[in-house]
């Protein structure tokens, strides 16, 4: 139907199971399984196949495209823009309206929605009866917000595309279409100014301002590649209209001023505005034009009087146009957003008009991969910062202990006869671990451990390697100009720095090995005397003949006593803080925090996708609750050095009261050995289980690494085939085209080599000397022979039944080609064709 203003066109597409590729991406992507949101892929289907179907100007269309587009842009937080489902559209402006555009691209999806809601507020604008003032008002309101929807999918949208937009969604395209849609909202507000019988001066103002929309529509079509020449010779018919509207109306105004000379500048300008726009007439429809003369006869008819007042009446000078006032403007029109477009997380939840939002208990992968990094800090912090360091305070107290013989040298003085109550505890607690059976049952363990990842490892090189030699022989036998993809260690850079890196941990962790198995050796012998019964204790332990000792010596062994309790008391005190700090840890669960962290991201920044860079405020002020623990460690060292520096003198003390007594030193020496043994014990403890874990998230790594081989040579594997199968064809097709001129070939050059002859020499050759003979009558020809006296003749043998016409020789070789018969002659060489 003809009108006298536009309407943007719908965009269509085609279905697309939207809920497939999330299902697909919960799966791989997320710890929850996907069947925990049917519902909600349901859902998602339902609207966008509501909001795609939504092509008829009606109001309805407005909620169904509003609430797919508040769902998409929910979506943003929770998914990638490339969540693998191939959106089509088609175009709906432009030349290739029948040609569709693919991405994969969620806010690809969501630019084309909105296009359509701008399309369906302008159609509605479109369809309204224009005719009465609440039909006006209710239209230059809907193009007011298409143009807004426009603004915003320009603004917005397109930039967070992250790809180039579609053809007809470029900036000088959209900016036309803004400025156009703004230009009829201000042209229906000037129609119900006309219409409520507004004065004459501002109904100028609205129109010059309809006249500067249509203008900068029209400027910014001719810069785009999409709008129409239709379009642009509307645009710029009814810029002229406008502006001999609004000179008409102030023509009028100036009539009642009484400024009778400007009232027919005014007049003439409108007039020849009228006839501007109507250069435009072949372009334009019937309706446009059909304004444009009624316009044009009342301008017409009034200059016709306002020239004759004037010149017989008023008598007023009439101004050049250089001299008239440029009229002022009125905007009424201007781009408004709607809030279900410019807020659409206002539109979801409790209080939203279209209700839950999709996916809300769907915790983005980000959220997990920051837990994981909070996690790894957290365990970092704990384990490197504070617990290494109390360990390794204990176990330098423990060193100082062993180089100054203690506590072996007290306990074989105190107790000259038996077993100390330690050395019985540490032997008690060695027999109920099990001892020498539990440390080789564990290195068996990790050795197990270690062999299986290095299989894994070794599987995934061994599948670079095979990759790498099946790309290496395709280029020996294509060549590396056709064979022109990259190579295997260009293709897979990560891959093959992977190979090193997982190599080195290896190789370190094997060093470390040999390690743990040295130290084993070293105390075994020991370890099986603590391992058996207290008797045999005994008999590997000297009893010492003194029972009683000087005072000096008590004195001197009863201060060391109590510097070894305070020592104890220490280590233990150590040995709470430590366990009390992994208790702590171990019930360090960030998950709900950060949840409620992404609750609120998600709440103020829709648009935004969820990053774990944003939580790195809340990961500080968690790990916060451990700066206590951390700031103990140096009160720690220095109580430690004041216990250090008063063991060694209580010591010194006490090896100088006993100085020359050698009574006890076998029961000191072998008393001293059963405590180391008992450390060392403890330390290998230790030692296997940091390699059993180690080999534990060796195996997560080597697994990932064989995976990622398997995927990278399938699908070298899939492309190596490809290109084969288009070398092929390539082939195929250069064969058949050349067939036959390979053939052709070959047959010349054998005809050739069969009648070739020397080239004739450079020297000229002498005359023979001219002989007569007697003349013979040829000899009949005989097939398949030649005979010198007829010369070389090509093609069919000719008899005198069978002239050759015009004296020309058709030659089969070269079916294109005319021979020429009779005698060869020697001078001229040979000649075909």
């Amino acid at each position: 139907m003809a009108s006298n203003i536009l309407f943007l066109p719908f965009r269509r597409t085609h279905p697309v199971s939207l809920s497939a590729s999330i299902r697909q991406y919960i799966s791989t992507k997320y710890d929850q399984h996907p069947d925990m949101f049917i519902r909600d892929m349901d859902a998602i289907d339902k609207l966008r196949a509501d909001a795609v179907n939504s092509l008829e100007a009606h109001n309805s269309g407005i909620r169904k495209l509003t609430a797919y587009a508040a769902q998409l842009v929910w979506m943003g937080g929770k998914f990638p823009i490339d969540i693998g489902a191939d959106f089509s559209w088609y175009p709906a402006l432009g030349f290739n309206t029948q040609r569709p555009i693919s991405q994969n691209n969620l806010r690809f999806e969501l630019a084309n929605v909105l296009f359509n809601l701008a399309s369906l507020y302008s159609q509605l604008a479109v369809s309204l009866n224009r005719s009465t003032s609440d039909g006006l008002k209710s239209a230059c309101n809907y193009f007011c917000q298409a143009a807004g929807v426009i603004s915003h999918l320009k603004t917005v949208i397109i930039p967070e595309m992250r790809s180039s937009p579609p053809e007809d969604m470029d900036t000088m395209t959209l900016e036309s279409i803004q400025q156009l849609l703004l230009a009829q909202a201000q042209e229906c507000f000037w129609s119900k100014a006309v219409k409520d019988g507004l004065k004459d001066g501002l109904i100028a103002k609205l129109a010059a301002k309809v006249s500067d929309f249509y203008d900068q529509a029209a400027e910014y079509g001719t810069k785009s590649d999409i709008i129409s020449t239709e379009w642009i010779h509307h645009m710029t018919a009814k810029q002229h209209h406008f502006a001999a509207a609004a000179q008409y109306r102030a023509s009028r105004d100036c009539l009642d001023k009484q400024n009778y000379g400007e009232e027919v500048a005014r007049l003439r300008d409108s007039l020849t505005c009228v006839n501007e726009a109507l250069k435009e007439s072949k372009w334009i429809n019937k309706i446009v034009l059909g304004d444009l003369n009624g316009l044009k006869s009342r301008v017409s008819e009034d200059l016709k009087r306002a020239e004759k007042d004037n010149d017989v009446i008023y008598l007023m000078p009439v101004p050049p146009k250089s001299e008239l006032k440029t009229l002022d403007r009125a905007g009424m029109a201007t781009a408004r957003v709607p809030q279900e477009v410019s807020d659409p997380s206002s539109t979801l939840g409790e209080a939203g008009i279209y209700g839950q939002p999709l996916f809300a208990k769907l915790v983005p992968y980000a959220v997990h991969i920051a837990a994981s990094i909070y996690e790894e800090r957290k365990n970092r912090l704990v384990t490197v910062s504070i617990v290494d360091e109390l360990e390794g305070l204990t176990n330098q107290l423990k060193d100082l202990m062993q180089s100054l013989n203690l506590p072996g040298s007290l306990q074989a003085l105190e107790k000259p006869l038996g077993l100390p109550p330690s050395l019985t505890a540490h032997a008690e607690e060695i027999r109920q671990q099990d001892g020498l059976h539990r440390l080789r049952r564990s290195m068996h363990e990790t050795s197990k451990l270690k062999t299986n990842d290095t299989t894994i490892y070794q599987e995934g090189v061994d599948l670079l390697r095979s990759e790498a030699a099946e790309d290496d022989r395709a280029k020996l036998k294509h060549g590396t100009d056709r064979w022109s993809r990259q190579p295997s260690q260009q293709a897979a850079e990560k891959l093959y720095a992977q190979v090193s890196e997982i190599d080195g941990y290896l190789k370190s962790a094997a060093s470390s090995d040999e390690l743990v198995k040295t130290k084993l050796k070293e105390c075994e012998k020991i370890l099986n005397v603590l391992s058996g019964s207290d008797r045999d204790i005994e008999e590997y332990v000297p009893s010492s003949r003194r029972a009683a000792m000087p005072p000096n010596v008590q004195h001197a062994a009863g201060d060391l006593r109590s510097m070894l309790n305070e020592v104890s008391r220490l280590e233990s005190r150590r040995k709470r803080q430590i366990e009390k700090l992994r208790d702590k840890a171990k019930h360090d669960d960030i998950n709900q925090v950060i949840l409620a962290e992404t609750a609120r991201l998600e709440r103020e920044f829709p648009m935004q996708k969820i990053e774990p860079a944003q939580f790195e405020n809340l990961f500080e002020e968690r790990l916060e609750r451990y700066e206590e623990d951390q700031n103990s460690i140096p009160k720690e060292k220095e109580e430690q050095d004041q216990v250090s520096s008063q063991l060694r003198q209580s010591n010194t003390a006490f090896v100088n009261a006993r100085k020359g007594d050698t009574s006890t030193r076998d029961r000191e020496q072998a008393l001293q050995r059963l405590e180391n043994a008992y450390l060392k014990y403890k330390e290998i403890i230790s030692n296997l289980n940091t390699g059993r874990k180690f080999y534990n998230d060796l195996a997560k790594i080597v697994n990932r690494f064989r995976d990622d081989c398997k995927n990278f040579a399938y699908q070298r594997r899939v492309e190596a085939g490809q290109l084969e199968s288009d070398l092929s064809n390539a082939m195929s097709t250069l064969n058949l085209s050349q067939t036959t001129s390979l053939q052709d070939q070959k047959q010349r050059e054998s005809l050739r080599s069969h009648y070739s002859t020397k080239a004739p020499s450079s020297e000229p050759l002498t005359a023979p000397t001219p002989t007569r003979a007697a003349v013979q009558p040829p000899p009949a020809p005989v097939p398949g022979v030649w005979n010198p006296e007829i010369g070389i003749k090509f093609g069919v043998i000719m008899t005198p039944q069978q002239p050759p016409a015009n004296g020309n020789v058709h030659n089969p070789v070269y079916p294109n080609t005319r021979g020429r018969g009779g005698q060869w002659e020697a001078n001229q060489g040979l000649r075909f064709g």
